[in-house]
Formats: structure tokens, C-alpha cells, sequence
């Protein structure tokens, strides 16, 4: 684990909330030199602090409004069913999140698409059909007061 000053926790900071920012007004914003700051960003990437850059897509414009936070479950804990999930998973374009969890399942996905009628589709036609799954919960998110996802 890194240990980052505040100059380095600073210039994350800024390019967490806009990784388009030009290293010119990042150097001003953190206090640094142009080029210190460029140096510190090229550290901080070759560390793997930064692992990349990302845009901040509007899903509802690409169609994708409908989102849901799914809980499932396994009926095998193997390695391989494990395996076969996550490969099932890894074609699945409505999914944007897997996480492998604690508790009393096994993963948490983010589910993104079009609509209800999709998000019925894909949760009978694909997550329904694989042999691995023994329940599923969906939980639809209404609204996202505070969403930093990048």
C-alpha cells in the first residue's frame, strides 16, 4: 500500500472528479509547477494508483436508463461453478458490476439497460437459465442522490 502525501491526495482528488482537467490547471489547483505535477502524475500511474481514465457516460441518453443492484446466489461454492458464473457473467452486456462478496450470497451485480421489459428479459432469458444460480434479488434503484462511480 502507497503512502501518498497530501499534494499526491490532492491531485487524485481533482482528477477523480475530472480526469480531463490539463496539467497546466491541475499543477495551479494543487500548487505544484507544470512540470513537478507531471512528474507526479507519471508516479502515481506507474505505481498503479492511476490504473486509467474513464468518461462518465449518461445512461439514460444511451438508452440504458434502468438500473438494478441484483444479489446471487450460488448452489454450488466450487471454484469451477464459481469460474462458470463469472465467465457468463463477463458476456453479459447489461451487467456494468460484478463483485464477489461476504455473506449469505455469493455476488452483488449492477445491472444496466433499457428498461424494465429488458431488465425482465435478461433476468429470466440469462441470469434465470444459468445452472449455477439458486436465487436471485433485484433491487431497482430509483434514484442515485450521490454517485462518484467513474
Amino acid at each position: 500500500m502507497a503512502v501518498l502525501d497530501r499534494i499526491s491526495e490532492h491531485i487524485l482528488r481533482e482528477l477523480s472528479r475530472n480526469g480531463r482537467i490539463s496539467n497546466l490547471e491541475l499543477a495551479d489547483r494543487v500548487g505544484l509547477s507544470p512540470s513537478a505535477c507531471l512528474r507526479r502524475v507519471q508516479d502515481l500511474e506507474k505505481k498503479g494508483i492511476i490504473t486509467g481514465y474513464r468518461a462518465v457516460l449518461d445512461r439514460t441518453a444511451l438508452g440504458s436508463g434502468f438500473a438494478a443492484y441484483v444479489g446471487v446466489g450460488l448452489s454450488d461454492h466450487s471454484k469451477s461453478s464459481q469460474e462458470a458464473f463469472e465467465r457468463a457473467i463477463a458476456r453479459a452486456p447489461e451487467v456494468v458490476e460484478c463483485h464477489n462478496i461476504t455473506g449469505t450470497i455469493e455476488y452483488l451485480l449492477r445491472v444496466e439497460c433499457a428498461d424494465l421489459r429488458a431488465y425482465k428479459s435478461f433476468h429470466t432469458d440469462m441470469l434465470g437459465a444459468l445452472p449455477q444460480v439458486n436465487g436471485i434479488t433485484s433491487y431497482v434503484v430509483m434514484g442515485s442522490p450521490k454517485d462518484e462511480r467513474a
